[in-house]
């Protein structure tokens, strides 16, 4: 196995164990090649959930460019009802994982088709 991989396995033991939820592998998969050369950085590869900023990015560059959603206060609102399920005490909330539960929270798996 590559180390993408390895990172895949990862997050979907994440996704299992920290998140309660049964990944689509394929989806998964697809949405952590999405995430592009940043899952390798250990900066990039997470969503630092204490900074404003850094929700606001994941917003406009995720689910408004990328996902095609409309801008509006339920957004946000997703972005925190999945870090709450990935849980704001884990320190690690890797974007493969957060990504993946926001196309599944707006069901715009579509989008990786």
């Amino acid at each position: 196995m590559g180390k993408r991989d390895d990172l895949i396995a990862k997050y979907a033991d994440d996704l299992k164990n920290k998140c309660g939820m049964s990944p689509d592998m394929d989806l998964l998969t697809k949405v952590t090649i999405g995430c592009g050369p940043a899952i390798y950085n250990d900066d990039a590869s997470t969503v630092a959930a204490t900074q404003e900023s850094e929700l606001e990015t994941v917003k406009n560059n995720f689910l408004i460019k990328k996902l095609g959603l409309a801008d509006g206060p339920q957004l946000m609102d997703a972005i925190n009802a999945v870090i709450e399920t990935y849980g704001r005490s884990e320190r690690n909330k890797y974007r493969a994982v957060v990504y993946y539960m926001l196309v599944k929270h707006f069901g715009k798996e579509a989008v990786y088709g």
